[in-house]
């Protein structure tokens, strides 16, 4: 896994086993994920499956519960990923096709809470 963490956001990727599946690489990135989640529990956060890696809607629903707990901390989650059938997974999930997408919105969630909206 590869963290990238700046001031405003912490960046996280999967590193790719091209010996294994995609489904086994996203295992084993989500198990390494939920281990070390402590580290950026408090930073807004962006999983970057953009590159390499096509993740499915299961596999991108795994992280739904990191969504909703970051959520209530008041910190934004967005997964990078370019599957196309993204409008089949809810509403709450923010997802986005390139990295620079969640980057705006991340800081565009910042401002709504500064402002209280």
């Amino acid at each position: 896994m590869n963290i990238n963490k700046t001031d405003s956001v912490t960046i996280v990727r999967p590193e790719i086993n091209e010996q294994m599946s995609v489904a086994q690489n996203i295992v084993n990135f989500y198990s390494d994920f939920i281990e070390k989640y402590h580290i950026f529990k408090d930073n807004n956060l962006i999983l970057d499956f953009s590159v390499n890696l096509n993740i499915d809607l299961k596999e991108i629903l795994l992280f739904s519960h990191i969504n909703n707990s970051h959520k209530e901390n008041k910190k934004s989650f967005v997964i990078v990923s370019d599957n196309k059938e993204i409008d089949k997974l809810p509403d709450e999930l923010i997802i986005v096709p390139t990295l620079e997408e969640a980057q705006d919105v991340v800081e565009l969630e910042d401002i709504e809470r500064d402002l209280g909206i």
